[in-house]
Formats: C-alpha cells, sequence, structure tokens
C-alpha cells in the first residue's frame, strides 16, 4: 500500500507518463531555436536561452535525483550553474556573455545523464516531488514560448506553417451583473498537489459588481491608444497602420483578439473608461459562482478542459478572437475566465492565512510577496491544462510587458 509520501502503483504510473510527455513538449520547444541561437538572450531581465537547456533537468535532478533519491552528484558544477532562474529588475540587468556558458554538447550530455539516472529510480520518488517537477516543466514551457517570441525571425525554426490569425470586428462589451456571494479560493492539506501559495483554503464574501463579458480586445484598447495611452509591446506601427507580432510574423492588428499588456497599462485603460480591475476575489466569483450560490470546478462546469473549452494546452501558438469559445462560458455568461491569456487582478501576491512555505523549495513564492508582484489568473494559449485548477495563482512584476496576459473591466453597483 501506498504511504502519503511514495505513489500508489496506478499513480505512479500516471505521473511517470506525465513527466515523459512534459518533457517531449520542451524537447520541442528547444528544437524551435535555431542552432546558432541557443546563446542568445531575447528578453533582458531573462537568462539566455542555454540556461534553460540545463536548468530544467538541472532543476529535477537537485529535486527528485539529489534530495528525493539521496543520490549524489555527478556533475556538481552544473547542478549550481542551473539552479536558479532571475527575475531582476530594468536597473539590474545581467552582464554576462555567451563565453560564460558551457557548450551546448556539453549541457546535452548533462541532460542525457540525469534522465538516465534519475528515471532508473523514479518509481521511488515522492509524489509531491514529481508532481513538483512535472508542473515546474510545464511553467517553464509556457516561460520559454515567450521567451521564443522574443526571439528573431531567423533564429527560429517553425514546427510547421504557421496559422493565419482569425481576424474580425470588434465586439460589443456588454457588463454583466454577478449577484454578492462567496469566493472559495486555495486548497485544503490533503487535496490534489497545489504549490505553496494555494493554502490554505478560505472563503471570501463578494459584493455584487458588474464585469466585462470579454477580455479587453485590441480594437477597445486601440482607442486608448488614439487618445493617448500606452503602447503594448507586442504591437508595431508599420506604413501607419499597427500590426501584432505573433509567434512567426507579423499580421494586421486582429481587433477581436485580445489585448496583451502589463498591469500598470491594464489599470491605465480601466481607469480612462470609468471602471477598474478585478480583484483575485471578484475573479474567482465571475468565473466560478453560480447563481444559485454554489462553485463549479471549471468555468463551464466540472468536466475536464477540452479544445472547444478555451485556447490553453499548447494547442494554439497565438490568441483567438474573444468571443471565439462560447462553450468555455462562465454560469453566469462571462467569457474565456480560462484560456487565450492570462487576466491581470488588482491583488498583489502574498499569502493566504496558513501560509507554509515547502521545505525542498523554500524560496518559489515567499520571495515575490513584496507587493510589486500582481495575481494572474485563468491561463493563456500555452498553459497546461493542468495548470488551469482555480487555486492556481500566476503572478509577474505590474510592469512587465512580456507575458501573455489581458484583463476585463469591472465596476461596483450602485
Amino acid at each position: 500500500m501506498a504511504t502519503a509520501h511514495q505513489p500508489g502503483a496506478g499513480r505512479a504510473a500516471a505521473l511517470r507518463s506525465e513527466l515523459m510527455a512534459a518533457r517531449r513538449m520542451t524537447d520541442e520547444l528547444f528544437g524551435v531555436v535555431a542552432p546558432g541561437a541557443i546563446y542568445d538572450r531575447p528578453i533582458p531581465e531573462r537568462h539566455r536561452l542555454i540556461f534553460y537547456l540545463g536548468h530544467l533537468e538541472a532543476f529535477d535532478w537537485n529535486l527528485m535525483a539529489r534530495r528525493g533519491l539521496g543520490l549524489p552528484p555527478f556533475h556538481p558544477a552544473f547542478d549550481e550553474l542551473f539552479a536558479f532562474g532571475i527575475d531582476p529588475g530594468p536597473d539590474a540587468l545581467p552582464a554576462d556573455v555567451p563565453a560564460d556558458w558551457p557548450a551546448r554538447e556539453a549541457v546535452e550530455e548533462y541532460n542525457r545523464e540525469t534522465r538516465r539516472l534519475l528515471d532508473s529510480g523514479l518509481d521511488a520518488v515522492p509524489e509531491e516531488m514529481l508532481d513538483t517537477a512535472i508542473e515546474h516543466r510545464l511553467m517553464h514551457a509556457e516561460t520559454f514560448a515567450y521567451l521564443l517570441h522574443n526571439l528573431p525571425l531567423e533564429g527560429k525554426r517553425p514546427p510547421r506553417p504557421p496559422s493565419v490569425l482569425s481576424a474580425g470586428a470588434t465586439p460589443r462589451q456588454e457588463m454583466i451583473r454577478i449577484p454578492a456571494g462567496p469566493a472559495t479560493l486555495g486548497l485544503r492539506q490533503g487535496e490534489p498537489f497545489g504549490w505553496d501559495n494555494e493554502f490554505e483554503r478560505h472563503e471570501v464574501d463578494v459584493p455584487a459588481f458588474l464585469i466585462g463579458r470579454h477580455k479587453i480586445t485590441n480594437g477597445d484598447y486601440l482607442e486608448f491608444v488614439r487618445s493617448g495611452g500606452p503602447v503594448p509591446y507586442y504591437w508595431v506601427k508599420a506604413n501607419g497602420d499597427w500590426e501584432l507580432r505573433t509567434m512567426f510574423g507579423r499580421e494586421p492588428l486582429p481587433l477581436n483578439h485580445p489585448v496583451y499588456v502589463t498591469q500598470q497599462q491594464a489599470e491605465s485603460y480601466a481607469a480612462w473608461v470609468g471602471c477598474s480591475i478585478p480583484s483575485e476575489a471578484q475573479w474567482h466569483r465571475a468565473a466560478l459562482g453560480t447563481p444559485g450560490g454554489g462553485e463549479r470546478k471549471f468555468p463551464w462546469g466540472d468536466e475536464p478542459p477540452g479544445r472547444s473549452r478555451g485556447n490553453f494546452d499548447f494547442h494554439h501558438w497565438d490568441t483567438q478572437p474573444v468571443d471565439a469559445t462560447p462553450a468555455g462560458d462562465s454560469a453566469f455568461g462571462v467569457s474565456q475566465m480560462v484560456g487565450n491569456g492570462w487576466e491581470w487582478t488588482a491583488t498583489p501576491f502574498g499569502p493566504f492565512p496558513g501560509f507554509r512555505a515547502r521545505p525542498y523549495y523554500p524560496a518559489y513564492s515567499a520571495g515575490f510577496f513584496d507587493n510589486a508582484h500582481f495575481v494572474m489568473k485563468g491561463g493563456s494559449p500555452r498553459t497546461a491544462a493542468r495548470l488551469l485548477r482555480p487555486s492556481f495563482r500566476n503572478w509577474f512584476r505590474a510592469d512587465y510587458p512580456y507575458v501573455y496576459a489581458t484583463f476585463r473591466c469591472v465596476r461596483s453597483v450602485d
């Protein structure tokens, strides 16, 4: 019989399968990088791409092999070099050069040996560590996607011919009334896996409010830009017209797609139209609440995420129209609360009551409880289905422009 720390045979097989699938996903992403671009730094605040090639296996080795299985190191220098990412402000950018990093062949050999040694004992790795490794890799699959997005086109090899965005007119923004009711945030200890910042489960009473049916679109935000508002990072002016930088090209600005902006830009737009952006609790109430007072597991109900429900789980590189997936609407008729772009909230990222850092990953959340990072909810086109659970919380700095994040507006009820 499985212990509280070691998965049973069925669960162990499922976790092994998930880890292998996540590895295939990240291997395919690294395959998009042209050979000469692996030492590029597409985003000034992040490491060079070569770091991420080694980081995923180093994380797995340090967590599961060293801590979980007690295996001795075979390459301690790489274990340390690739252990931690960075999140500096714009005034503290990294200054390393490509020559500071090891050869790609050496990193790939480290990765192969890590997998060989780890996989021989994978069934003995504690369940929580396996969950942690799988979700860490899937989160980096999304992070690496927006790093790729910022890599020059000549540095990328599209895995298939890029699709053309389905563009159309800006849909009418309608405000939906959400009645007062509870929002349940977080998880209980003993429930399926969650990160430290997802605990403890608690209930928040949310007064009635109005919320936009759709995410704010490029077309909505274009009017703000024309009035002097800040330009989104992924927009570029060409021959007097705005274009959108997609993963593998540029296209005329699709007015009916969600706009990707910083949290600061989202708040500025909301103020411009006499609204605000939702709190974390308001987002939960609109996404998961029901008119009868209960709550759903997902906006559309309790069925697991599927392609008809929204734009998530790596099916698309870019956005879709904000009204493209009515099967994913919430009980109140709010569209795309999950997928097609994370949604900024007005809630600073901080601990829930009863927060406890994990001893094997103490800095995962606590280092960002600084009132400079804000909670995002929902998910983007490059968010794994596993991370769409209601309790999952993403976060970034309010001025961070690269992440696939949009927003919607809320207004209080008089």
